[in-house]
């Protein structure tokens, strides 16, 4: 395949998805210079207009939606092809493009990138952490980890682990001396909350149910929630793979424990496609054998 061309349909492609030639520079690690000037010679290659130029945005001309709708045709096509003779490949190679949360870029996902490019020197990983809501599709992305149940029905889920939730104070918080306290005790406290999940307790014995207060601070990064936590700042609900080997060491300590917090499911997320690329298959075979060895691991703490 000739890959200039294919990198300049990727180039025009971008600038269409992100509407900027500055986003498409950074998503591609080029300059917007280079962006421009691949532009403006398919344009004079083509001999028609792309985009509709003003300060502001960029809109595709008539020939440009033609000319878009063609690209990703093309594109999608490149790819899988590319994905087929992978297929066929003994040991997996190229660049898996993967997006995971941010509480996963602490240590989760260390092993396994490990072991992937110990095991397959021709094999790179291009990783993006992010708890915002990612389109699979959009940004490209050859596989995702997602948190919680899959809504949109043109992607694969693939389970990975079901993990425990542990409500965490830090030791020095005035609430770490009091372990068994019931939820209604924690009312004159701050709460500290993930912007997009909260969770009732559940009484160990009765499974009578209860919710926490209102979170005080509502914060859209588990990573950022962990740190305030160890900062003394307030409680919250917390992933235990996260924060298991701080409640080791006794930075941290459980609330509650008389009450639970439902489990939380882990996902690994692809394209539906006809085939799974070799560099996907093997990269979810070795995320799954690591998930499997960290829930091991929490049930045999517990």
């Amino acid at each position: 395949m000739n890959t200039k061309l294919l990198r300049t349909l990727t180039v025009f492609v971008r600038i269409v998805e992100t509407g900027s030639m500055s986003k498409a520079a950074v998503d591609l690690a080029m300059t917007t210079s280079a962006i421009s000037q691949q532009i403006k010679q398919i344009e004079l290659d083509i001999k028609l207009s792309l985009f509709n130029r003003s300060p502001r945005e960029l809109t595709l001309t008539e020939a440009g939606e033609i000319y878009y709708q063609s690209c990703v045709t093309i594109l999608t096509a490149a790819k899988q092809a590319g994905e087929k003779l992978q297929f066929l490949q003994n040991s997996p190679s190229g660049q898996l493009k993967l997006v995971a949360p941010v509480g996963f870029g602490g240590g989760i996902l260390s092993e396994p990138l490990k072991k992937l490019t110990n095991q397959y020197p021709d094999f790179d990983v291009q990783l993006t952490l992010s708890d915002e809501p990612l389109d699979i599709i959009k940004s490209g992305a050859d596989l995702a980890i997602a948190i919680g149940p899959l809504d949109d029905s043109s992607l694969v889920a693939r389970p990975l682990a079901k993990w425990p939730l542990v409500l965490c104070v830090h030791k020095s918080h005035p609430l770490a001396e009091h372990c068994t306290l019931s939820p209604w005790q924690l009312n004159h406290h701050t709460r500290i909350s993930h912007c997009t999940a909260d969770h009732p307790l559940t009484h160990s014995l009765n499974s009578q149910k209860k919710a926490l207060p209102k979170p005080r601070i509502v914060v859209n990064n588990m990573h950022s929630i962990i740190q305030l936590v160890c900062d003394g700042v307030g409680y919250a609900i917390l992933p235990k793979p996260e924060v298991q080997s701080l409640l080791l060491e006794g930075e941290l300590v459980e609330l509650c424990t008389d009450w639970q917090l439902p489990t939380y499911s882990v996902y690994a997320i692809t394209p539906a496609r006809d085939i799974l690329a070799g560099k996907t298959k093997v990269a979810i075979e070795i995320l799954k054998q690591h998930c499997d060895e960290i829930s091991d691991s929490l049930n045999q703490s517990a």
